[in-house]
């Protein structure tokens, strides 16, 4: 049996994959472009992989290949028809990261709601040296307690993150994009209403649809002033020119992304223009990478191969 991983850095190096040594050979690669692909999986027997695209040309020589896993829950990259007609089975982890993407999803709003890059730099750039007064609170902030924070999309995440928000104290509602989500312990309300209402919007909520676009000119323009927006789920959810606009116009007061609309972020990306780190913080699609889920997400894996080939 061979298992080829096909970008194994998306993984993380501090992972251990020696268990993966129980089927057979492995094999890794820290980066595979389409043409080195279809080279890579010619006669691999499973093949693991993060972002690399499955589909005739990539695997379209692959004599021996039985299993496609994804160390991930998106499947975008899967050409599912191509896999069924030739007999190869596929699998996806879902749930592996729930912890990991709720926690990012706080420190997004709290290193804005509370303006720490600003008091950071008041205290690195020494004027907190010798200062008048023992405190300094010229950017005010507020509490959770009390506010009301919008969630789109009450998935797993979402829940999660309701629960939290909860025992910090906010009002949460939220909006299902489906329309088949509902949650007896949650208020749920329309998509105008969430947007007009809540001191804190995040979004958990897949990229299809229904959501493509969703946060446009319009939609911004319908939330508060002071209203922080947080996005863990797609990025192309949000219009990021629309964005960028409402950001530079202080129509919203700041947002917090852990996901780009072309990642990595393309040097186009209305948003590279912003420096204030009091309006916008941007992560690298890292939200879900915790040590602990990622060494779930290989556990989860390692049981899959182990089931399929049993």
């Amino acid at each position: 049996m061979k298992i080829v991983f096909l970008d194994r850095k998306s993984i993380g190096e501090d992972i251990d994959l020696k268990s993966f040594e129980d089927f057979g050979e492995v094999i890794t690669y820290d980066y595979s472009s389409v043409e080195e692909a279809a080279i890579r999986t010619k006669d691999a027997d499973i093949i693991v992989l993060n972002k690399v695209p499955v589909n005739e040309k990539t695997i379209g020589n692959a004599q021996n290949l039985k299993l496609v896993c994804v160390t991930a829950t998106g499947t975008n990259n899967l050409d599912k028809e191509y896999l069924a007609a030739k007999g190869i089975e596929w699998r996806n982890v879902a749930g592996y990261s729930t912890e990991a993407v709720a926690q990012h999803t706080l420190a997004l709003l709290f290193y804005l709601y509370e303006h720490l890059s600003y008091y950071d730099n008041y205290v690195k750039s020494e004027k907190y040296v010798n200062d008048t007064l023992f405190t300094h609170f010229d950017m005010h902030f507020n509490e959770i307690n009390g506010k009301t924070w919008g969630i789109i999309g009450l998935g797993a995440i979402g829940k999660r993150v309701a629960e939290i928000a909860t025992c910090l104290g906010a009002n949460v509602i939220y909006y299902s994009t489906s329309g088949n989500n509902h949650d007896s312990e949650y208020k749920e309300v329309d998509f105008d209403t969430l947007l007009a209402t809540s001191d804190v919007v995040s979004i958990h909520a897949p990229l299809n649809e229904n959501t493509l676009n969703m946060i446009d000119k319009v939609a911004l323009n319908k939330m508060k002033k002071n209203a922080i927006l947080i996005n863990v789920g797609r990025g192309p959810i949000i219009n990021e020119q629309d964005l960028a606009d409402a950001l530079n116009n202080n129509v919203i007061a700041g947002a917090g992304l852990d996901v780009l609309d072309v990642e990595p972020m393309s040097e186009t990306n209305p948003l590279r223009g912003i420096k204030d780190s009091n309006k916008l913080i941007i992560t690298p699609h890292i939200a879900w990478a915790a040590v602990e889920a990622r060494q779930r997400l290989m556990e989860i894996i390692h049981q899959q191969i182990k089931d399929f080939l049993h």
